[in-house]
């Protein structure tokens, strides 16, 4: 592969093709830490004819490509295997804003702009971009698209698919597929655009998007509201849809396991109400500068919910800084979880009608399989996502077989996703609802489909990628 390299040094230069350890470190493992590989070399190209270039001179050369963006993935889908013959395709080098449109409510970026970015650029032209996740200091807007990102602002604003009109993608052979045309209306042939939405990087390399924008939301009505269970929570998401409408845009849940890890790691952090409860819900309406009267609404809503016992209390944002500070809450929920020690990831969807009776019922099941297992339960109840993570027994001294708390997670991590997975689909739910398949469960995702949609996704990645070279084992195991 001497030869290869040759050429993607004189693609990008010297300085940007990585294969010392210590420089491709960062780039073979991913957010969780357990997913690692080994890379022939990090290529760092600085524009769309540089990618093109790198992924024609791969494809040539019969190298498998692996497109990474901010590396924030929990799946393995942006990391090489181990083989050590994969080259990592890096965009962290194209940040350019290329244009913002607020008239047409649009915003054209290269994939490697972070997602904040995206969010200040948009609210420098007096506008909104709506998506935000917990890691949109890092994460990209490639990486977003590649996955279909969710995050907490999809119960009104839909996931990454609906906020996207138009992309550049570098094919599996080199070239360029430009589809940044921004229109509402282009009734013409296949929507190629959502084709490579959610791909994972199995289908060609995004390296420019048209997004959409909308009305700055300059006010807010926040509160932090204890529940007496998921029955609740999803009672009181029917109550705020039916009295604030459009207004509702976040309606997000987390159980006491989840805040008490956040108490306990996340510096300044406290419990904003007197009172422990086993369920929470962080409610937020949000209106343009003319919506008067959020805060009497959410109040209003507030009270109905406690009236017909659907809220026990509520701590209601009465500043931008307390509104930080309830947010916070929630979005330091992960980190915590990662400071704690070993977690296993799940992010399922359910029908909204069924997630309390799932969380009733997978309980019981999780807990058979490791005595003590704590549940780090929390999502977004109005798309009927759950993060069902599980961190190891609180006090777990050494097994009779020397395993610490850590190591007897990781040894029943089979079994404990095996009877989540089946839980989820009996319940007619996904095993992953916003954060992708990649590596880690391609396989399990395969096995819960049918044979018809299988051979649909194949016959997609034969018809765009006949060699295989693109992110191979990602999001669809080996044939």
């Amino acid at each position: 592969m001497t030869d290869l390299l040759d050429r993607l040094r004189d693609v990008v230069g010297d300085d940007h093709v990585l294969t010392a350890a210590d420089d491709v470190a960062a780039y073979v493992v991913d957010w969780t830490g357990v997913h690692a590989g080994a890379a022939l070399a990090v290529v760092r190209p600085g524009s769309t004819d540089e990618v093109a270039a790198v992924v024609a001179a791969c494809h040539e050369a019969g190298a498998p490509v692996v497109p990474q963006g901010g590396n924030t993935g929990l799946v393995a889908g942006g990391v090489p295997d181990a083989s050590g013959s994969q080259v990592v395709l890096s965009l962290g080098r194209m940040r350019t804003v290329r244009d913002v449109d607020p008239v047409a409510g649009t915003i054209t970026v290269d994939a490697g702009v972070v997602l904040a970015d995206v969010q200040a650029a948009a609210e420098r032209a007096g506008r909104l971009f709506p998506m935000s996740l917990g890691s949109e200091g890092s994460c990209t807007i490639g990486g977003n698209l590649a996955t279909n990102a969710g995050g907490t602002a999809v119960l009104r604003y839909g996931m990454t698919r609906e906020l996207v009109l138009g992309l550049e993608v570098v094919l599996p052979d080199g070239r360029v597929w430009d589809g940044l045309r921004g229109l509402r209306k282009d009734n013409t042939g296949y929507d190629l655009t959502q084709l490579f939405v959610g791909s994972e990087g199995t289908l060609g390399v995004i390296t420019g998007a048209v997004l959409r924008l909308f009305p700055a939301t300059t006010r807010h009505a926040t509160a932090w509201v204890a529940v007496p269970g998921v029955a609740a929570a999803v009672a009181l998401l029917g109550l705020a849809q039916e009295r604030a409408g459009a207004h509702l845009s976040t309606f997000e849940i987390a159980n006491r396991q989840a805040l008490e890890l956040v108490l306990a790691h996340l510096p300044g952090a406290s419990d904003p109400l007197a009172e422990p409860s086993d369920w929470y819900v962080l409610v937020e309406l949000a209106g343009t500068a003319t919506d008067d009267g959020l805060d009497d609404s959410l109040e209003a809503i507030l009270g109905d919910a406690v009236e017909a016992d659907l809220a026990i209390d509520a701590a209601v944002a009465s500043s931008p800084a307390r509104r930080s500070a309830l947010w916070a809450l929630r979005e330091g929920i992960s980190e915590a979880q990662k400071v704690e020690g070993a977690t296993l990831k799940q992010d399922v969807t359910l029908p909204i009608a069924r997630l309390a009776d799932w969380v009733d019922e997978i309980g019981p099941r999780v807990a058979a399989a490791l005595p003590g297992v704590r549940p780090v339960t929390y999502g977004h109840v109005g798309d009927g996502n759950l993060h069902y993570n599980l961190s190891a027994p609180a006090s777990s001294p050494a097994s009779t077989e020397g395993r610490d708390g850590d190591a007897d997670l990781r040894a029943a991590a089979a079994h404990l996703s095996t009877a989540i997975y089946d839980s989820v689909a009996a319940a007619n739910g996904s095993i992953s609802a916003e954060h992708g398949l990649g590596r880690a469960k391609a396989a399990a995702a395969a096995s819960y489909k049918s044979e018809v949609e299988v051979d649909l996704m194949r016959a997609v990645k034969r018809a765009l990628d006949p060699d295989g070279l693109m992110n191979p084992g990602a999001l669809l195991p080996p044939p």
